[in-house]
């Protein structure tokens, strides 16, 4: 759900936070008090274009930020995050933020890591669907009609399948491409691939080889130095005159004499004792060094010779040697697949032909399936656009399959969700025939028929926040008040957003929310907040039309009736 809506410095917004409620929210107030903003903020959030006359009056940047509680929410938006390397949500908080400006500048981020408006538009399609005269109406895409079909009829196994199957030809094809080639082409590549293969096969390398050598030529290279070095410990520790050796020998015969005047003093014997052994160790292991050290320019030049050929072969084919060899690994599989290429061509195509054939089976049991399906969503919706005013119009749910001629000659018609093309269609007036829903020009029809297929499709569809505007459109009465319930029955799976100028459609929300426009230091500010249940009352009065007591005792008793209370 979506828990927290931050807008700063949008058209007559200069600062407003919204903390909204689970289940069913509504906005009233007067016409241009602000409703509307609240749908331009989400809009920039969920990626829209932005257009920088938002911008308030006087200021040089705005921005959005939500805050959606994704507990509950089945999207997979923890996968898509890690796919394009953002930071993970904290406590399943995922934090969505915007902000653009007068200069141009349009940045955008998510959990607090910068993003592309593309990755923010493709998270929003998972959290939001507005609904209305506005774009971001991700039911009017075909691929998304599909997707509210498959999910109608569970066929999310059957879908999964199908796109393995799709997938494997998809990695035959780009093996048969490896190898279709013209003659010359052909040619070139095995040249290469040859000389590729041998000069790593040649160089007989061995995992981890490069820091052996590395530090192989590092000793070597500097052996004289390190003979120099070696011969000036040795004559301080043990070979030169007044060495720590000789000066550690009249100490111990001083503390000889020490503990003969004084056995106190046998303890710093026995540490002298143990100094000395030490440092007879370090001039032991320092000429056994010194001894293994020489000086080999042949041995320096072999090397140098390696090294360089190494760095060589890393700089080619990969920056470490196991890669060099699983490069070469790879370069002679490539090979072996040229060099064999009529017979691996035959393999390709028998399993492509394999795959063609299994695709068109499992495509023709699911379009079957959806094909079967299809009435019973449409009658659905039918029977709830019914209760909202369209007892003479009717949904349905066209569904179409390439034939088997159409499928051989155009094989790519069969797509990782199937073979089928789905299209949502609604008559809305007695004697027309019905059209596509996204070619309906009544914003108010459209939006009703997303509430009638929301509310079929609540306990199946995976987009947690609704937001319906303008759903009041050219109704009333009996029908206002369906609406009003058809939203409450949505909210119980689902966050609905619902801006509205009817009482009857605003009387059943758990939570209500006041738009308003107020003078303040000679600037209008629209603000926007919770109204407590007496307020509720009073806004409800409005929308009736009246100030009396008839018209406060009919907003109690839609309020009371809209609640259940």
């Amino acid at each position: 759900m979506l828990s927290t809506l931050r807008i700063k410095n949008l058209a007559l917004v200069a600062d407003l936070t919204l903390e909204l409620q689970p289940g069913y929210n509504v906005i009233t107030g007067e016409t241009g008090a602000g409703k509307s903003i609240m749908i331009g903020a989400l809009n920039l959030i969920l990626g829209e274009r932005a257009d920088r006359s938002l911008i308030r009056s006087g200021c040089e940047s705005c921005s959005v930020e939500a805050v959606f509680d994704l507990r509950g929410v089945e999207a997979p938006l923890v996968s898509l995050l890690e796919e394009n390397g953002l930071e993970p949500c904290e406590d399943q908080q995922l934090v969505l933020k915007r902000a653009l400006t007068l200069a141009g500048v349009n940045r955008q981020f998510i959990n607090g890591s910068p993003s592309t408006l593309n990755v923010l538009a493709a998270v929003g399609e998972w959290l939001v669907d507005i609904h209305g005269p506005h774009e971001h109406q991700s039911l009017l895409h075909p691929a998304r009609q599909l997707a509210i079909l498959d999910a109608f009829g569970k066929f999310g196994r059957e879908v999964e399948s199908f796109g393995a199957l799709v997938r494997g030809r998809e990695q035959w094809a780009r093996r048969k491409a490896e190898l279709v080639m013209d003659e010359k082409a052909y040619a070139q590549q095995l040249d290469l691939l040859r000389f590729q293969t041998a000069e790593i096969n040649a160089a007989q390398l061995r995992p981890g080889e490069e820091e052996e050598v590395e530090a192989g030529y590092k000793r070597a290279s500097n052996a004289a130095r390190l003979l120099e070095l070696s011969q000036t410990v040795l004559e301080l520790v043990s070979e030169g005159e007044g060495s720590l050796t000789d000066r550690g020998g009249a100490v111990g015969r001083a503390l000889q004499d020490l503990r003969r005047l004084d056995d106190a003093c046998a303890p710093l014997v026995t540490q002298h004792e143990q100094w000395a052994a030490t440092l007879q160790e370090l001039a032991e292991g320092v000429s056994r060094y010194r001894d293994r050290l020489e000086l080999d320019p042949a041995g320096l030049r072999q090397l140098e010779e390696r090294l360089n050929m190494l760095q060589t072969l890393r700089r080619k084919y990969g920056g470490t040697i196991a890669e060099v060899l699983a490069f070469g690994d790879q370069a002679q599989r490539r090979l072996q697949a040229l060099e064999s290429r009529e017979s691996e061509l035959e393999r390709i195509n028998a399993e492509s032909a394999r795959l063609e054939e299994e695709i068109w089976r499992a495509g023709q049991s699911l379009s079957a399936k959806r094909r079967k399906l299809a009435p019973q969503l449409g009658k659905a919706v039918s029977a709830q656009l019914a209760d909202l005013g369209f007892n003479r119009s009717w949904f349905e749910v066209s569904a179409r399959a390439p034939t088997r001629e159409e499928f051989a000659r155009d094989a790519s018609l069969a797509t990782a969700r199937g073979m089928d093309t789905i299209e949502f269609q609604f008559a809305p007036n007695p004697g027309e025939p019905a059209r596509p829903l996204r070619s309906i020009a009544s914003s108010g029809e459209l939006a009703r028929v997303m509430l009638a297929l929301k509310t079929v499709l609540a306990e199946v569809d995976e987009v947690p926040v609704l937001v319906f505007d303008e759903v009041d459109a050219n109704v009333g009465g009996e029908t206002a008040r369906a609406v009003g319930e058809k939203m409450r029955k949505v909210a119980r799976r689902r966050q609905v957003l619902c801006i509205t100028h009817l009482p009857q459609v605003a009387a059943p929300a758990g939570a209500h929310f006041l738009a308003s426009k107020q003078l303040e230091a000679g600037r209008t500010i629209s603000r926007i907040h919770l109204l407590s249940r007496s307020e509720r009352v009073e806004e409800l009065t409005r929308m009736l039309g009246g100030q009396g007591s008839a018209a406060r005792k009919h907003a109690e008793a839609l309020l009371k009736a809209g609640n259940g209370d």
